[in-house]
């Protein structure tokens, strides 16, 4: 199915969000087996801001993701050392509820991953693992949430339907819906708009600039125009040369990092001579 898209007025670069920290990385570093992914990252990642990871493949962005809700414990031989802490609270805390933290910090995937149930189905399961059961209530939260991601006039009459016969573009929005309908305070998304075509990547685009401020979101993107577009802060991820372990290489706000990077990597990933 086509979607249609509507331009909405031009931004002339992000608004402000926040600049409390939310989520602190320090020093760290992600292992499978003996082989490192990461080494020695530390940023902070600010509340109600936008962001972008960027970086060529394969520098442990998407590691780094896993890092943030403890999908690394699935993992087998993966081993995590550093501190990471979000609202105060150490991440790797044994005594930590893993399954409160993964409501708390949704992931979107590069690829969207509907449930083969119906649209309606998608967002509602989850809510009843989680003790949601009265089905006002359950309705009250798909409607809203579908609203919130654009989808509602699309899909109202056809809540039964599969998610599976949804274009590309609108099953990635509702698998968004379906993670804030757990009322999350941070979403990773790992290049949610790479297996799109360019109408439902601009769809979606606009829809994570308007999550800014409700929402903090981690993004990882290969498209350098995106990231300048709709981040506030921006981190840089390289390869070591010798270990081929991922490393930070400048993070800042995202205007500083593309318009005056302190490091020459940075300037020459940013300009396309690298990468």
């Amino acid at each position: 199915m086509n979607e249609t898209y509507t331009l909405g007025p031009l931004q002339i670069g992000p608004p402000c969000c926040d600049p409390e920290p939310l989520i602190r990385v320090d020093n760290l570093s992600l292992y499978y087996g003996v082989k490192p992914a990461l080494e020695n990252v530390s940023l902070d990642i600010y509340k109600g801001c936008i962001t972008a990871l960027i970086g060529p493949s394969g520098c442990g962005k998407t590691s780094f993701l896993s890092v943030l809700n403890r999908m690394t414990d699935m993992i087998p031989d993966c081993r995590v050392s550093g501190k990471v802490h979000f609202n105060g609270r150490d991440l790797r805390d044994l005594a930590l509820d893993v399954q409160g933290l993964r409501r708390d910090i949704g992931m979107i995937f590069q690829k969207p991953v509907p449930f083969p149930l119906s649209i309606r189905r998608n967002i509602e399961l989850p809510l009843r693992e989680h003790g949601i059961s009265k089905q006002a209530e359950l309705n009250d939260v798909i409607q809203q949430v579908l609203q919130d991601v654009g989808l509602w006039v699309e899909v109202k009459d056809r809540l039964e339907s599969s998610a599976l016969a949804l274009s590309g573009g609108q099953q990635q929005r509702l698998c968004i819906a379906r993670a804030l309908a757990l009322k999350p305070k941070v979403l990773l998304m790992d290049e949610p708009c790479s297996a799109l075509d360019p109408i439902s990547s601009g769809v979606v685009e606009d829809l994570i600039q308007r999550l800014r401020g409700k929402y903090t979101v981690v993004i990882v993107t290969h498209n350098l125009a995106q990231a300048r577009r709709i981040a506030n802060y921006a981190g840089f991820f390289w390869i070591r040369d010798q270990q081929r372990a991922g490393c930070l290489i400048e993070f800042g706000q995202c205007k500083q990092i593309f318009e005056a990077p302190a490091h020459e990597l940075t300037a020459a990933y940013v300009n396309g001579s690298r990468g």
